[in-house]
């Protein structure tokens, strides 16, 4: 087994204790950082991501693969100098206002970090004026992701998908997803796409920068 290979089952298992030895055997061995991290790492990632749509790995499997990727790419950051691990852009997340849920917001954003975007995490509770601030400040932004757990705050999700849109700002999609949220109420409320699930939310945002 090369040493992608023991890098990549690493990550997709969940060996947190093992990966950073394994990045550094396979510096020590030559292997490209880029390789290393897009070949060993964001892969295992992807096929975290696809058994977990086919409930082949549940929640806990998925948040300790997520895990074993970040220690693994914090030994490889000085390595990859100013190769870019955020190579698909910068994606701006947030639970709607009234909203204090995270747990769901927070797995997405570890699979479309994973995936290889730069986060940036505004947290819960997220105000319109929070949103649009947050994309000003990154004009550069390509996903934008609204999250919602209650019934009660899908209206908040409504207006706040409908002041993003009419913020005057473009060059980027607004995605959304939660407990209560459909295909049918996306579409209504006109944001770019929609995901039940944490995974889908990483391969819908890589299909939308494509």
């Amino acid at each position: 087994m090369s040493k992608i290979d023991e890098i990549y089952q690493a990550v997709e298992t969940g060996k947190v204790k093992m990966i950073s030895a394994l990045v550094e055997e396979a510096l020590a061995e030559g292997i490209a950082p880029l390789s290393i991290l897009n070949d060993g790492m964001v892969s295992a990632m992807a096929s975290v991501g696809s058994k977990f749509q086919r409930s082949e790995m549940f929640v806990p499997e998925m948040l300790i693969a997520a895990k074993t990727m970040k220690k693994g790419v914090e030994i490889l950051q000085p390595a990859l100098g100013g190769a870019s691990i955020s190579s698909l852009g910068k994606c701006i997340i947030g639970t709607v206002y009234g909203d204090l849920h995270d747990i769901g917001k927070n797995l997405v954003m570890l699979m479309i970090e994973s995936s290889g975007f730069e986060v940036i995490d505004l947290g819960v509770d997220v105000s319109i004026e929070r949103f649009i601030n947050a994309i000003k400040e990154n004009p550069d932004v390509r996903i934008v992701g609204l999250s919602c757990l209650l019934t009660t705050t899908m209206p908040a999700l409504q207006e706040t998908t409908k002041a993003i849109k009419e913020c005057g700002i473009t060059g980027f999609k607004l995605i959304v997803g939660g407990a209560p949220v459909t295909q049918e109420f996306a579409d209504q409320i006109g944001a770019d796409g929609y995901s039940p699930d944490a995974a889908g939310a990483a391969e819908l945002a890589k299909k939308l920068v494509a």
